[in-house]
């Protein structure tokens, strides 16, 4: 989707004015366009060009604007630009094994992950307008896409022919990176399947590629689609920083459509570790009218961990500290581990112990939803599968 024009960024550059797919062939995806941005030591320099043959460096011209480039720990930094961090693979999943969430032994072919009986995730692309540093997904993505937009309609039939599925999830990558019309057939295969209940599409976009959401034909086909089916955005908003006029206007474009907007953050290292950052985006989420979700604890991914994650010892403090003071609204957010097992809510800490609620748990396992599980917190441990079990 990348062509090769690359312009530099034009001093107060109105962003809701460009054409969104001329735009992306601007995005910096290699060292030598990175130089022209970001001053680099001739150590990071050939540190970057090492990381990224491992994993493609994509960052929206948008996005790179955001960066304060005197500062080495700028949190939009870290989220985009690779750092010598993500050299390091110890104690985190292997490459060909990083796969924490248990992902592929769900996958039922066409893009389809069944991981819980009542939700149906398609992968819809492998691309998105970003390649997050901190990604999950992230010995995925930047790879050719050959499966699921030309078999999406293999995907409805699949949801079509299990009642038991009451929503879906189009992931990818970035669905919003696909064009109108890819959209559109995606979402009319989906309409009329009396069984569910809404659909959801999950996107960066409006935080790191907001211009894409001020396309009135988009807007207009989403319009239309929550009309027959209740329609859900899940964002990614992880910074203060990330609430430029640019996304809150994408957002309010969105919630203009009748779309409601959620949002899905990352408790990284660097970037929102603190209680001051963590307040401030619950309730700069809700000025926009976005409501915040899920505040996810870093996965133990291979080339992310070393860089990104929290200890939880360390990390149930500091969100609980945040959530004391915040209102109703902005403390509804659960702090949450999406393990092999399923989605586990981190309840809290006493003493030592820490305290797990398991909301959701996957095919054959119904009766482990609702358990509570107790571990032993160390210092170092950033994952369930790090903490001793207790007895209790």
């Amino acid at each position: 989707m990348l062509g090769k024009r690359k312009e530099a960024i034009a001093p107060n550059t109105n962003w809701s004015r460009l054409d969104w797919q001329e735009e992306l062939k601007n995005n910096v995806t290699s060292v030598d366009e990175l130089k022209n941005h970001i001053r680099l030591s001739a150590q990071e320099e050939a540190d970057l060009r090492r990381i990224v043959d491992a994993h493609p460096m994509n960052i929206p011209r948008y996005y790179l604007d955001l960066i304060d480039p005197r500062d080495p720990q700028d949190p939009i930094r870290k989220m985009a630009v690779p750092a010598a961090e993500e050299l390091i693979v110890a104690g985190a999943m292997g490459e060909t094994t990083g796969d924490p969430y248990g992902d592929d032994k769900h996958d039922k072919g066409n893009g389809i992950l069944h991981k819980y009986s009542y939700t149906a995730l398609v992968v819809a692309t492998e691309y998105c307008s970003m390649y997050c540093r901190h990604c999950f997904r992230k010995r995925m993505v930047g790879l050719p896409n050959e499966q699921t937009v030309q078999n999406f309609r293999g995907a409805a039939r699949y949801i079509a022919e299990h009642p038991e599925i009451s929503n879906v999830v189009i992931s990818g990558g970035d669905p919003f990176l696909l064009p109108n019309d890819v959209l559109r057939a995606m979402l009319e295969a989906l309409r009329d399947i009396p069984h569910l209940n809404y659909v959801r599409i999950g996107s960066r976009a409006p935080v790191v590629f907001p211009m894409r959401f001020f396309d009135e034909e988009l807007l207009a086909l989403l319009a239309e689609f929550n009309q027959h089916k209740a329609l859900y955005v899940p964002t990614h908003f992880n910074h203060p920083r990330e609430f430029t006029a640019e996304a809150r206007q994408a957002v309010q474009n969105l919630r203009g459509a009748g779309i409601t907007v959620n949002n899905q953050a990352v408790f990284l290292r660097g970037v929102n570790d603190d209680e001051d950052t963590l307040v401030e985006l619950m309730n700069g989420l809700l000025r926009m009218g976005v409501s915040p979700y899920y505040l996810y604890q870093c996965m133990p991914v291979s080339r992310v961990r070393h860089h990104f994650q929290v200890p939880l010892k360390k990390g149930i403090d500091i969100i609980d500290r945040a959530r004391r003071r915040m209102d109703g609204y902005a403390k509804r957010f659960k702090f949450i581990l999406g393990h092999d097992i399923g989605k586990l809510e981190v309840c809290g800490r006493m003493g030592d112990k820490v305290f797990f609620k398991q909301l959701h748990a996957r095919p054959g396992h119904r009766e482990e939803a609702s358990r509570m599980l107790v571990r032993q917190l160390t210092d170092t441990g950033g994952w369930l599968d790090d903490l001793p079990e207790v007895e209790i």
